[in-house]
């Protein structure tokens, strides 16, 4: 596969062309499987996604206790989830000009650190509006992780390790969601949602420290500048390039296809004729372990399929979970979440790390307009998969995340068309789909 396949420059091609994909590369001294100081950095990262992910959606599973608890509607409990994810699509630029400046490891620190604090916060938020700015400052704060993690990884991982690495990293969020979403259901179901919330932030304090201990310090990082100007010309710089707007919106879509379906899945299944306690609904999420192999094992994924053919398949086994949730089954209904999150996860390890390879400059402003992307889909698909929801039932919430998978599919299908005129002779790198 060439660079220009890829969209990676010609030397990040050659270097991964002579890098063994299961043992470090001794002309580099960057990060690779089997190399010194790996293990830590994979371990350290993946602690760091189970952090961001626990608290980010650490209210997702309890929505109807907190309708109940504060008399309120599906829709108006859902901003407790889309004020997070909406705060750290607003903050991830800024955090990531931070990192730039000072470093990713020191972000990433700072970002977990308040973040974990907010999380201490939370149960005692006294209303509704109170809850939910407390969410939009921890999500505030968490905006520091993702993008910093994409760039700490495309600069101290070797290219050929990326998509491996960036995949365990994402396979930590996977964790982090199913472990906050399972321990608060069974905690809530005994003790309350507030209570549920206090012990995931005392878990992401755990997660933090240890992240700090273990992540090796940086040795490849060169400090960047704060002007706006120079912020601003980055951003325009990637903002220009089609293939980075194509990933940018296949993020975003698969993330509103997620945010809708875990949003509302608790509502459905509290209803009947399903009628689930509160425990068993948290235990539901138990399927994001699902997730945490389809990310991991992305790299393999697109060393068979190559990029475009990984995206069609994410796109098609989101959809065909889709469709089977809409049966009155509830083991159906688990299988379609298993195809939804299998097809999520490994589409969202693929383009995320499709960014890292196509940015040649300010890898960190690339990544955040990546998760700022993907966070807007989250917080569009809670807010209206949970409309859709009220309105038309899960066949409103189901029809919202079919439209967006389409918009998937189209959108690297014109990548595919654009490879085929590029292998016919047209020189059109920039508007085509990285394999």
């Amino acid at each position: 596969m060439t660079p220009a396949d890829t969209g990676a420059s010609t030397t990040v091609g050659a270097a991964a062309s002579v890098s063994a994909p299961d043992a470090p590369d001794t002309r580099d001294s960057r990060m690779a499987p089997g190399g010194p100081g790996y293990r830590r950095m994979s371990f350290a990262l993946f602690l760091a996604g189970v952090a961001t992910f626990a608290l980010l959606y650490s209210t997702q599973a309890l929505l109807p206790l907190i309708s109940g608890d504060m008399g309120v509607t599906a829709g108006d409990a859902s901003w407790t989830v889309a004020a997070a994810t909406g705060g750290l699509a607003v903050f991830v630029l800024p955090m990531s000009a931070l990192s730039e400046r000072f470093g990713r490891r020191t972000v990433m620190t700072a970002s977990l650190a308040v973040a974990v604090t907010v999380g201490l916060l939370v149960p005692f938020a006294p209303s509704l509006p109170a809850l939910v700015a407390l969410r939009a400052v921890q999500g505030a704060a968490l905006a520091g992780l993702p993008a910093s993690a994409t760039a700490y990884l495309a600069e101290e991982v070797t290219p050929r390790a990326l998509v491996t690495a960036i995949g365990l990293f994402v396979a930590g969020n996977s964790v982090g969601g199913m472990s906050g979403r399972v321990i608060t259901g069974w905690v809530a179901q005994e003790w309350g949602w507030r209570i549920a919330v206090g012990v995931i932030g005392v878990v992401a304090v755990a997660c933090a420290v240890a992240f700090r201990m273990l992540l090796p310090a940086p040795k490849h990082f060169t400090p960047g500048s704060l002007r706006p100007r120079v912020l601003v010309r980055t951003v325009r710089d990637h903002l220009a390039d089609p293939l980075l707007r194509r990933l940018y919106a296949i993020g975003a879509l698969f993330m509103t296809v997620f945010g809708g379906v875990y949003t509302v899945i608790g509502y459905r299944l509290a209803e009947a004729p399903f009628s689930l306690p509160q425990g068993l609904i948290g235990s539901i999420f138990l399927v994001y372990l699902v997730g945490t192999v389809s990310a991991s094992t992305a790299g393999r994924l697109v060393g068979r399929l190559g990029r475009r053919g990984a995206l069609y398949l994410g796109g098609g086994t989101t959809a065909a979970g889709l469709l089977l949730s809409l049966a009155p089954s509830l083991p159906l209904v688990l299988l379609g979440l298993v195809l939804i999150t299998a097809g999520f996860f490994a589409g969202h390890a693929v383009a995320s790390s499709a960014v890292g390879k196509t940015a040649t400059h300010g890898r960190a402003q690339a990544s955040a307009l990546y998760q700022s992307a993907y966070y807007v889909g989250s917080s569009a698909g809670s807010t209206v998969g949970a409309v859709a929801f009220h309105s038309g039932g899960w066949a409103g919430t189901v029809g919202v995340g079919l439209l967006a998978v389409l918009g998937v599919v189209a959108i690297t299908g014109l990548g595919s068309l654009a490879a085929r005129r590029q292998a016919g002779g047209t020189p059109v790198r920039a508007l085509s789909m990285p394999r």
